[in-house]
This record gives structure tokens, sequence and C-alpha cells, in this order.
């Protein structure tokens, strides 16, 4: 039950977010797709960082906001669709920074999120 929640609330937040995102933009380059991923690494990064220091949470508040939220928040099959169609319009300097600046902003994150939560 809490995952489903967690998921439902995420996805809503996702959905929100990137729509909010793209529109400001006005870019080609998927930047709600890539804001939502990498706030969601920083904020799985935040969580894991407060279990790491043993603060109380329950196994449900915990379901709830990693597998839950943050699963339903972000987004792996988006971001691969995303970078489908980039490669599919021929625009191979797009996937490689789109999936390049993904994976080295949603690892800065985790690990900025992981480091703040331990302070």
């Amino acid at each position: 039950m809490a995952v489903g929640l967690g998921s439902c609330v995420g996805g809503i937040a996702r959905y929100v977010v990137s729509r909010i995102v793209q529109t400001a933009s006005r870019s080609l380059f998927p930047w709600g797709t890539f804001t939502v991923n990498v706030t969601g690494c920083f904020i799985i990064g935040i969580l894991y960082g407060l279990l790491d220091r043993h603060v109380a949470m329950s196994d449900g508040m915990r379901l709830f906001l990693t597998v839950g939220f943050c699963g339903g928040f972000t987004t792996f099959s988006t971001f691969m669709h995303e970078n489908t169609l980039l490669f599919g319009a021929r625009n191979l300097t797009m996937v490689a920074a789109y999936a390049s600046l993904s994976l080295f902003a949603g690892f800065l994150c985790l690990y900025a999120g992981r480091f703040l939560a331990k302070i």
C-alpha cells in the first residue's frame, strides 16, 4: 500500500514538474525529464543518507518515500524514449549530451544528497 500510494504521488509530481520545466525551457533538449531524474537522485540520496545516520523511519515510510515516491517521480523509460527520439532525428550530439549529463548529474546529486543528510 505504501509503495502504491508513494508511486501515485511521485508520478503526479513528475508530470507536473516535468511539464512546467519543459514548457519554460522551450528547447528540444528534454529538460523536464532531466530535472525530475536528477532531483529524484538528490531526494533518494538525502533519504538514504538519513537512513545511514540511523534516523528513525518506519519501514512503511521508507518504502513510501524511496520505492514509491522516488520510483514514481523518476523515469528511466521516458529517458530512454527521449534518447531514442533524438537518435531517430539523427541528433547524435544531443543524445550523447543528454545521456552523459543525466548520468553525471544523477551521480552528483545522489552523492550530494547523501552528504548533506549526514551533516
